[in-house]
């Protein structure tokens, strides 16, 4: 179902957590469609049926190249008897064999720590991109979102970055000088991307949230103090901005997370997730103005903008629009709004 203004559409799952959409069913259609190419940087691949979809693909002669962690296939420690399939991550090594006995090109990261991408590239004419990983915990346990943009520009952006990772460029390995993020128009909707560490996307973040004047709504997996972005939010509430949002229950009780200082400051905080079949608050996402959307693989923290490989996509914009895109740029905003709202409602505990 998700939110679609022409070319862009946003999705907001796992449907088997209230959400409106099932996220598995999106990227297996997104990869259904594809003719010629896909390119797929994903942290995680351990769902059969996006394993699946991307075989299938492989048989109707779709080059087909993907990287992902190499993490989720090691067994530690050792296994006594190495040849016996078994232990943590099983899936995970089931599906990459699958995938290679189906001759596709498969690369893991260069760096075990900081690989976090979680993008598809369609025929260099579509992108799929959010903080979804491609496993059954992610697609319907986890609370997560999708974006999917069907422009060859947007393609264009994320398949140079495709690039740059096979040839393991990327976090503190990369030798390459992206050029500065452009802001491009697709339906209507501004749209700007960014890649960390190249672009600083925290910086952007910050910046965006400078320029709201009515409203903050998030919702994150992990925000750390490390991030300048706590900063920003006590910076505004100094001033009065209404500031709401959802942690994960288990992240947002660290020491390291900033929920007290920014709580006491006058934010509305709330806690959800790992209780009652409900799986993480995974989103990385916020809502300025119910004007621009911030989605992506980014969480709020010093690593994820220095050391890791990550991707946001900003839909919208605080600069002087179209009556057309006004309105298109707002109805995507207010769906994934009415997302947060929900995991308030229905699954948050007041901090």
């Amino acid at each position: 179902m998700g939110i679609r203004v022409g070319q862009v559409a946003f999705f907001a799952g796992p449907h088997t957590q209230g959400a409106a959409d099932n996220l598995e069913a999106v990227i297996v259609d997104f990869i259904g469609q594809a003719r010629k190419r896909l390119e797929i940087a994903v942290q995680e691949l351990e769902s059969e049926p996006i394993a699946n979809a991307i075989i299938e693909a492989r048989k109707r002669k779709v080059l087909v190249k993907l990287v992902i962690e190499q993490s989720y296939l090691k067994r530690s420690p050792l296994k006594a008897d190495p040849w016996t399939p078994g232990g943590k991550n099983e899936p995970n090594r089931a599906v990459h064999d699958a995938i290679l006995r189906s001759n596709i090109d498969v690369k893991v990261d260069y760096n075990a720590n900081i690989f976090h991408q979680k993008f598809i590239v369609r025929d260099r004419e579509a992108v799929l991109t959010g903080s979804t990983n491609f496993t059954p915990t992610g697609t319907h346990k986890n609370l997560n979102h999708l974006v999917v943009v069907e422009d060859e520009k947007v393609a264009k952006i994320y398949a140079r970055e495709f690039r740059e990772i096979q040839q393991g460029r990327f976090g503190r390995r990369n030798e390459g000088h992206d050029p500065h993020p452009k802001e491009l128009v697709v339906s209507d909707v501004p749209i700007k991307i960014l890649f960390a560490p190249d672009h600083n996307p925290e910086m952007e973040i910050m910046k965006q949230m400078m320029k709201a004047r009515e409203r903050i709504d998030f919702a994150i997996f992990t925000f750390a103090k490390s991030s300048g972005i706590d900063d920003t939010m006590l910076r505004l509430l100094d001033i009065g901005m209404p500031i709401q949002g959802v942690f994960d229950s288990r992240q947002g009780a660290q020491d390291w997370s900033p929920v007290k200082e920014i709580s006491e400051q006058g934010a509305k905080l709330f806690a959800a997730g790992n209780r009652g079949g409900l799986g993480k608050v995974h989103h990385k996402l916020m809502v300025l103005d119910d004007k621009v959307v911030i989605a992506g693989s980014f969480n709020y923290t010093g690593p994820a903008n220095l050391l890791n490989d990550e991707n946001i996509i900003i839909l919208g914009s605080f600069d002087e629009l179209t009556d057309d895109q006004q309105a298109a740029q707002a109805r995507i905003a207010r769906f994934a709004r009415e997302e947060i709202e929900r995991i308030l409602q229905q699954h948050g505990r007041a901090i």
